[in-house]
């Protein structure tokens, strides 16, 4: 018994090419695409990166604004970006590190900017304030306390990391 093999027409055989050419051309131009999408992703977070930020002789009892430049990398732009931080050295002899970002909306607060609040971190958007060591004073906007910045001291300097919630 002779099995009859089945022969593809040419009708058939012209789908199966053009479906295939199409298919390896629709995946030659998706893969950049996605690539381009997705690097961002696979690249290594900079965590843990600490900055020079001021000479520790300079740090006071008295909080003091020091400001830093870091590059930035989002996704393909890079820039130049100012930080800043309040930063003192407390009853202890500890060192404090302070965002000036206020937790209400994000406005910048500065230490005795107000003459009814000279010995607290006052903003001037909604006048929310802090006290010295960053926690917020009851009944005014700001929901929580400033964020801490991660520090670490090295050869007489002071080197800033990422700001942190209290108790993070």
């Amino acid at each position: 018994m002779s099995e009859k093999k089945q022969q593809v027409s040419r009708r058939q055989f012209l789908n199966y090419t053009l479906t295939g050419v199409g298919g390896f051309m629709a995946a030659g131009m998706l893969a950049p695409m996605v690539r381009f999408a997705i690097d961002p992703v696979l690249q290594p977070a900079s965590t843990g990166d600490y900055q020079a930020v001021a000479q520790l002789e300079d740090i006071t009892n008295e909080p003091q604004r020091f400001d830093w430049t870091i590059d930035q990398i989002d996704a393909w732009y890079e820039s130049e970006v100012t930080k800043s931080a309040w930063v003192y050295k407390d009853d202890n002899d500890e060192i404090i590190a302070l965002s000036p970002v206020c937790k209400h909306l994000g406005c910048f607060v500065s230490w005795a900017g107000s003459d009814e609040h000279p010995d607290q971190f006052y903003c001037p958007c909604h006048d929310g304030r802090y006290y010295k060591d960053g926690v917020n004073v009851p009944g005014t906007p700001p929901a929580a306390a400033l964020d801490e910045f991660e520090y670490k001291t090295e050869d007489g300097t002071l080197y800033l990391g990422k700001a942190k919630p209290r108790g993070a």
